[in-house]
């Protein structure tokens, strides 16, 4: 993982400490006292610390699943006409072993990112694209809601709201190739939202990289 990964999780992690008010509310007066940012990234590290803690215990609950449903198979009656009943609960298994094998090869990765995260070019890049989204964030959903075909950006859930930012910051301002601001966004997506919100994210991106490339 590249120390901008890093720094744009983090930056997430962040985005999600603050109030999301969304274009509805009174505009921020530039004299308004700017977060604490410091602050903010000393709580995303705690929210990641969580998150890796509850991906364990979700891999563990996986697992005990998948050893219950395989249990289940074994005890089923013999006979023809259990054979559906038992192919059941061997998928069950199966399927729940995946997912806690899943999850756990992501937690894998997540003490990775608590330990580089104390470098300063992590930590750097990770404030500079918070505070780029915090200053700007309007006028970013302004360039988003603009490419969401029926939709609308405040009916997102936060966290894909705070992806979707963060890649159209990365774009605008840290000159991060198109598609590498896609593919991380989806991968953020991956580990955070779910595969409707994967779904969406690269579809949105999708079509604003296209109007920012045909000057729209």
């Amino acid at each position: 993982m590249s120390s901008r990964s890093l720094s744009r999780e983090l930056a997430l992690l962040m985005l999600g400490q603050t109030n999301d008010r969304g274009e509805t509310s009174a505009p921020r007066h530039r004299s308004d006292p700017e977060p604490a940012l410091e602050g903010l990234l000393q709580q995303a590290l705690a929210s990641l610390s969580q998150h890796v803690r509850d991906a364990l215990d979700s891999s563990a609950a996986d697992l005990q699943t998948a050893q219950q449903e395989l249990l289940d198979s074994e005890l089923q009656e013999q006979g023809v006409q259990q054979l559906p009943r038992v192919r059941q609960h061997l998928q069950q298994g199966l399927a729940a072993a995946e997912q806690a094998l899943n999850r756990l090869s992501a937690s894998l990765e997540l003490p990775r990112l608590l330990l580089l995260a104390d470098q300063e070019e992590v930590r750097r890049g990770a404030v500079e694209r918070a505070r780029a989204v915090l200053r700007d964030r309007e006028d970013i959903d302004r360039r988003l809601d603009a490419v969401m075909e029926g939709w609308r950006l405040g009916r997102l859930p936060r966290i894909d709201r705070d992806i979707l930012r963060l890649a159209v910051v990365d774009l605008a301002e840290f000159a991060t190739p198109a598609a590498v601001a896609c593919s991380e966004a989806v991968e953020l997506a991956n580990r955070y939202s779910d595969e409707q919100g994967r779904r969406m994210i690269n579809g949105v991106l999708r079509r604003y990289t296209t109007a920012v490339r045909s000057g729209a």
